[in-house]
């Protein structure tokens, strides 16, 4: 795979060319799925193939193939060469890619136990095993799944790096869902979705012990059917890990990017409410709140030595203490800044152009332990797991589900609450954080299924995040998928609102 990336990079024009780079992609990919004792999906996939960026005339050019032939990377360099001149004649600002010196490097990631040199029959058993615990009274579905993956990619660049990386990945969940006169309750564990991954082998399923969280969750998806529907009104609110990660993702990660601020990225999750001139400026959140980029977390998604561009890892400080510090940036954004790349460049595959995504977002940990937090909040609520999320094309109003909470009464976690739902808007929703968890409740959480771009792509991130509260939230109870409005209301006239705000709810859902 060196061999060809540099043999390929060769076949350029180099008259013409300002700067190109190549991407050499092996991968493959696994997932199962067990669902009421019986086996719904099995994949196993392998896929090679490399993709070339050129630069010319100051602008872009792209072209892959999954023919690693001689004579396809002729053609290839000069197809991506012929799109960049082509580009180049439509006018336009010209690209200056920050500086950034070349590396070497053959770097392998941290695997104990090789996902696939486990067989066949025994992950099957543990699903099995996984969804007979969820399979109680009153569960209508049990599902059960697991994956792995595991990436060999080679970086060359006509500045003289050559970089190769390895990574394995590996991750899974459970879900229990209850159904009853047109209502539907959902428990999802370690969160909902795709569950969560991290990077390493084998060890990371076996990690997320599915089997001993059956109960629980069967148990509380049957008692949300009976449940007492969230309140509406201002209240307290404390969001449990997993729906943190989701809160970061959708209100810190994207509308960081500086692609979506400087109007050239709007796929997927629009653009977004800050400028490049709030940076050291605005105040995003309160003193609490520190959010790192941190491409070196210890088995995030999103960590990786170097990024599609060749830049090495970086710890990037986003929010410090409330205040807006920094951006994700590429070398070519971080170029109209004045400033070196923050190392958050990646494509999703070979056959995709890399493009501003984020890496391990991660919530800095306070200092409370969970239950002195409860204590210590007097009345409100305690959300965990989403369910459902909107947030506007800017990323600044936002209205989440969750998928349980618990009545918070006197400083005491009381009755399982359904139909949680909370509104916000970014910047006075970060402000209003007064306390969050310590390292103790530190979790970490890895996404797989980030969606941005055209064509699309769907890229894996990490996020790290600690139970945190937040004052005079709006709060409120019916919203969101899976609620019946039959159940949900005691008046006709309740029944109707409830219906129009799980429209418009559904209605501006946006998929990760």
């Amino acid at each position: 795979m060196k061999d060809f990336a540099i043999d390929a990079l060769s076949q350029l024009d180099r008259s013409q060319v300002e700067y190109a780079d190549i991407r050499v992609v092996r991968r493959r990919s696994e997932t199962l799925r067990v669902k009421n004792g019986i086996v719904e999906a099995w994949s196993d996939e392998e896929e090679l193939g490399f993709g070339m960026r050129v630069l010319a005339a100051g602008t872009w050019g792209f072209a892959a193939s999954h023919d690693l032939t001689r004579d396809q990377a002729r053609r290839t360099a000069s197809s991506a060469l012929d799109v960049a001149l082509a580009s180049a004649s439509v006018g336009g600002p010209r690209v200056r890619l920050a500086p950034e010196s070349p590396r070497v490097a053959d770097v392998v990631g941290p695997m104990a136990e090789d996902p696939f040199a486990v067989d066949t029959e025994s992950k099957l058993r543990l699903l099995m095993e996984a969804d007979e615990a969820l399979r109680s009274p009153g569960v209508t579905f049990a599902l059960a799944f697991l994956g792995g993956l595991w990436e060999e990619k080679v970086f060359a660049s006509t500045e003289g790096s050559l970089i190769r990386q390895t990574r394995s990945e590996a991750g899974g969940g459970i879900q229990a869902v209850a159904v009853r006169d047109g209502d539907v309750q959902t428990r999802s564990y370690p969160s909902s979705g795709s569950g969560s991954w991290g990077q390493g082998g084998f060890e990371v399923i076996r990690g997320l012990d599915l089997v001993a969280h059956g109960p629980r969750l069967a148990e509380e998806a049957v008692r949300l059917l009976d449940a007492p529907f969230c309140p509406r009104t201002m209240t307290t609110v404390i969001l449990d890990q997993d729906q943190m990660a989701l809160q970061v993702h959708e209100s810190v990660g994207h509308p960081t990017e500086l692609d979506r601020i400087l109007g050239s990225e709007a796929s997927y999750a629009g653009t977004s409410f800050l400028s490049e001139s709030d940076v050291g400026r605005l105040q995003y959140g309160s003193e609490h709140v520190t959010i790192l980029a941190d491409a070196t977390t210890p088995g995030g998604l999103g960590t990786a030595p170097y990024d599609d561009e060749g830049v090495p890892a970086k710890r990037v400080p986003l929010i410090r203490r409330g205040r807006l510090v920094g951006l994700l940036t590429s070398r070519e954004t971080a170029g109209l800044l004045g400033q070196e790349s923050t190392g958050a460049m990646r494509a999703s595959g070979w056959n995709r152009i890399p493009l501003i995504r984020m890496t391990n977002i991660n919530l800095e940990p306070g200092g409370w332990a969970l239950d002195d937090l409860i204590a210590d909040t007097g009345d409100g609520v305690l959300m965990a797991t989403n369910k459902s999320w909107s947030i506007d094309d800017r990323r600044l109003n936002f209205h989440f589900a969750t998928e349980i909470g618990w009545e918070i009464k006197n400083g005491r976690l009381g009755r399982i609450l359904r139909g949680c739902t909370y509104t916000g808007s970014t910047p006075s929703f970060w402000r209003s954080c007064d306390a969050v968890c310590g390292e103790r409740d530190w979790r970490l959480f890895g996404v797989t299924n980030c969606g941005k771009g055209e064509p699309g792509q769907s890229m894996h991130v990490g996020h790290g995040a600690s139970p945190a509260r937040f004052r005079n939230v709006a709060v409120g109870g019916g919203g969101g998928r899976g609620v019946s409005a039959q159940a949900a209301s005691e008046t006709e006239e309740e029944g109707r609102q409830l219906i129009a705000e799980a429209i418009e709810c559904s209605t501006m859902t946006e998929r990760w």
